[in-house]
């Protein structure tokens, strides 16, 4: 084999190994990204759920929970007011016409945390509202509500207490997932990367809803 054609060989090779070593390098970080993104969307959901029969906790004991175990059992377990509507408002019709003429129907029914949080029997008018009032989490895997997508079996953190606000006493809580459970298995140096773009905003390194330091309800997703 001739000199030339022997270079020319092991120049392709270099300049193929250049080339896959820079669309790697291109691409990392984007296919950290995207999974990234993937997990975050599950824990989001969760975090969503969890709010979600918070809520209803707080509508019937005043306060929020603080314990994820007890909080599942709540919405397990405890009866709350289910508000169901039959028939419709005709055109031309008020709310309150419709009721008055029988046209429309409210009845209030006692049913589960769960059941009243799936429930489709919400007015039509009230689509939007019903659509929010959905969980991500299937009915059979309530149970499992308190685990972190991807981290094992780690739990989210659920803090409540009375915050004093002028004299007055408002319910808080706050549930936590840190970046470190559910990015279990992922590259370490995106990982810490990530973490310590966010650090460098100021921003909580993770996701979570609520706020023990104010009366918030809102995810740092929102």
């Amino acid at each position: 084999m001739k000199i030339r054609t022997i270079i020319t060989i092991a120049l392709i090779i270099v300049i193929l190994g250049l080339a896959y070593w820079l669309v790697s390098g291109i691409m990392r970080p984007l296919n950290f990204e995207n999974e990234y993104n993937t997990r975050s969307t599950q824990v989001i959901n969760k975090l969503k759920d969890i709010r979600a029969i918070q809520e209803q906790f707080r509508t019937k004991y005043g306060r929020y929970c603080g314990n994820l175990d007890s909080l599942i059992t709540f919405a397990q377990t405890d009866k709350v007011p289910l508000v169901q509507r039959t028939g419709m408002i005709p055109d031309g019709k008020t709310e309150a016409q419709a009721l008055k003429d029988g046209d429309l129907k409210k009845d209030t029914v006692y049913v589960s945390v769960i059941e009243k949080l799936y429930s489709t029997m919400i007015y039509q008018e009230k689509r939007q509202e019903a659509d929010s009032l959905g969980l991500f989490t299937p009915k059979g895997k309530i149970k499992d509500l308190k685990y972190i997508p991807f981290s094992d079996n780690q739990e989210f953190t659920l803090q409540a207490k009375m915050l004093d606000r002028s004299g007055v006493l408002v319910p808080v809580f706050e549930a936590l997932a840190p970046i470190a459970t559910y990015t279990k298995g992922m590259d370490s140096q995106d990982v810490l990367n990530k973490t310590a773009d966010l650090a460098s905003k100021n921003k909580y390194a993770g996701w979570k809803v609520g706020d023990l330091t104010q009366p918030v309800i809102d995810g740092n997703f929102e």
